[in-house]
């Protein structure tokens, strides 16, 4: 267990959790994004929360998984690429945080914020120099979240996913330089 704050810890996630976080994203993910998708994001859930995708995720060199814990309740997953490049900034040692969820009730009380700082202080303790993510350009709230915190636009990717809906599938990738 990694302690972030007082209330905040990380928790590794392996592959004896894999029923555990599937329920919790089935609880998570619908709440924030259901209405992006034709099946209210029943295939994204089965797809990137199965067993199978998890092991494999799991398996992955780099990477780290966790669940969020605050006041002793999972509350959500944080998943971190050490070592992944950003196009054009690839003379940059970069980390990418692939996956923040957050149960909503956590909205508003600091623990993103706390995550990401924890980010930060992790990866200039590993000698990074950049951390950087996808947000999908429909949350804008996400955009002002990061933006306070440092992050910059970099430019746009387009999520491949069939049953998500065109207007829904535009991410803007931001980063942010650490000093």
């Amino acid at each position: 267990m990694i302690t972030v704050s007082k209330q905040i810890s990380l928790v590794p996630i392996t592959s004896n959790d894999t029923s555990v976080l599937f329920d919790l994203m089935n609880e998570i993910y619908p709440q924030a994004y259901d209405y992006f998708w034709e099946d209210a994001g029943n295939w994204y859930i089965n797809n990137q929360y199965s067993k199978e995708n998890i092991e494999k995720e799991l398996a992955e060199t780099n990477s780290d998984y966790y669940f969020v814990v605050v006041d002793g309740e999972k509350v959500g997953n944080f998943k971190v690429n050490w070592n992944s490049e950003l196009e054009n900034f690839i003379e940059k040692r970069a980390v990418k945080l692939h996956r923040i969820y957050l149960h909503t009730k956590t909205q508003g009380k600091g623990v993103g914020k706390q995550l990401l700082l924890w980010l930060e202080n992790e990866a200039k303790k590993k000698q990074y120099e950049m951390i950087w993510l996808d947000a999908m350009d429909e949350k804008p709230q996400a955009f002002e979240f990061y933006k306070k915190l440092g992050y910059q636009y970099h430019s746009h990717c387009f999520l491949p996913f069939d049953l998500l809906y065109d207007k829904y599938k535009k991410m803007s990738q931001v980063y942010k330089i650490l000093n």
